[in-house]
């Protein structure tokens, strides 16, 4: 096995704490009796414990191995994956390269462990080789990317050669990218001292826009825009207000949905992370994917400074925001910045400021996003409708339409008045009884 991995020249760099080159260290020893049948089985056993708590994370199954292979050759971000990362198969001489790496790659695949078992009296890779995972609820593992990595994996088994994997995975690279952007719909951010990093948000809610019910304007509005920012055209930042519960976090979480086989991504921050929007475009502008950096119930109160942050990234700084990143907001207020009565007097302030000058720069943000959308509270007509229709998608609920609305009323007398999100409430509280 080691002396298979020191051939690898693209994917080589797997880190010193990789599954792989523990392994391979191991299976070196093994070779030159270097350590004793129970350092090595100890060693052995601590390897097939992180293999086994990956395959956990990511709900692998059958071959765990040849899951965890292909987990390498999907995620490793190196020159040539980068390159063909949402454009596929390139000519040059690097294709040399990256077929000698996944000749490898098929080697490792195809790998007998049989010696090593007999020698040291393991089963542990025969195990792991057919292995049988205990089920699991979605939320509990990244099913988009357990999907993905067991399909490639089945079709690499299959092949015969670096030729066909090198088909095999760079048609992949097109369709999806590489690394944790190829992989993960949405991320989070992590202020790090020089810099930030990415975590992937491991389950992202599987609404689409027809879940939403009502807001067809609003809906296409948003569709239109997202639609011209993945083919590459020129599209806005976009601001969703409105009342709360009206499905503006909704429509956000749907479009990343439809569109994620596009190459959109979305990158979720928060106010207090504001200061690092400049790094996080750093390392994202170059990629070919499109994002969206999406902030949730975006709002100010007087005394917080940070919109000003997004103000310079937005527009009005001197680094170019660039074509692959938008931002996307909701807020329940159509300023986003609290105003006060004293705002709109114009006499002049303690430091000489007037204060409609106060009152424009706090306006001048939302004049940044060239789309807004308002999301208003629907009416007791559109309420009863919205009712009706998530009904439908509950067999188990079996009023009749007039008793359904009668019930609708009830309720949202007692739970926050009328709203999308009221609606929504209720029918779950329908489906959830028994009786």
């Amino acid at each position: 096995m080691y002396r298979e991995i020191a051939k690898l020249v693209l994917y080589r760099d797997l880190g010193q704490d990789s599954i792989l080159r523990k392994l391979s260290g191991i299976f070196e020893d093994w070779e030159k009796k270097e350590s004793t049948g129970a350092e090595l089985t100890t060693r052995i056993y601590e390897q097939i414990k992180a293999l086994l708590d990956l395959s956990t994370m990511y709900g692998f199954d059958k071959n765990l191995w040849h899951n965890y292979l292909t987990f390498i050759l999907l995620t490793n971000e190196n020159s040539f994956s980068m390159t063909s990362e949402k454009v596929g198969a390139n000519e040059g001489s690097v294709n040399h390269f990256a077929k000698g790496d996944f000749r490898v790659f098929k080697r490792l695949f195809d790998f007998d462990f049989g010696p090593i078992e007999r020698d040291l009296g393991i089963d542990c890779f025969s195990t792991i080789c057919n292995y049988k995972a205990i089920g699991k609820k979605e939320r509990m593992y990244n099913k988009n990317v357990s999907e993905k990595v067991q399909a490639v994996s089945l079709r690499i088994e299959e092949a015969q050669d670096e030729e066909e994997i090198f088909t095999i995975v760079t048609d992949f690279y097109k369709a999806y990218g590489v690394g944790m952007f190829g992989l993960n719909k949405a991320f989070r951010i992590k202020s790090l001292p020089d810099g930030v990093e990415f975590l992937p948000i491991n389950n992202t809610e599987q609404v689409l826009l027809e879940d939403l019910v009502g807001y067809e304007l609003q809906k296409q509005k948003l569709i239109d825009n997202t639609e011209a920012f993945v083919k590459g055209l020129p599209a806005n930042n976009v601001l969703l207000f409105g009342d709360s519960g009206t499905g503006k976090s909704t429509s956000i979480k749907a479009i990343l949905n439809e569109y994620y086989d596009k190459g959109l991504r979305m990158i979720e921050i928060y106010k207090h992370q504001f200061q690092d929007l400049s790094a996080i475009i750093a390392q994202i502008k170059n990629r070919n994917y499109r994002f969206i950096i999406y902030m949730d119930d975006l709002s100010f109160e007087e005394f917080e400074i940070e919109y000003k942050f997004l103000k310079a990234v937005i527009e009005g700084g001197m680094e170019t925001k660039p074509d692959n990143v938008l931002i996307y907001a909701t807020s329940n207020r159509r300023h986003i910045i609290r105003e006060t009565w004293g705002d709109r007097d114009d006499m002049e302030t303690d430091n000489g400021m007037h204060r409609s000058d106060t009152m424009q720069e706090k306006l001048s943000l939302v004049a940044r996003f060239g789309v807004t959308i308002c999301y208003s509270k629907p009416s007791q007509k559109e309420y009863f409708r919205i009712v009706t229709e998530l009904a439908k998608r509950y067999p188990e609920i079996t009023l009749t339409e007039q008793e359904l609305c009668a019930r609708a009323n009830q309720w949202e007398l007692s739970h926050g008045g009328i709203s999308g999100r009221t609606a929504q409430q209720f029918i779950n509280y329908l489906a959830g009884r028994r009786d």
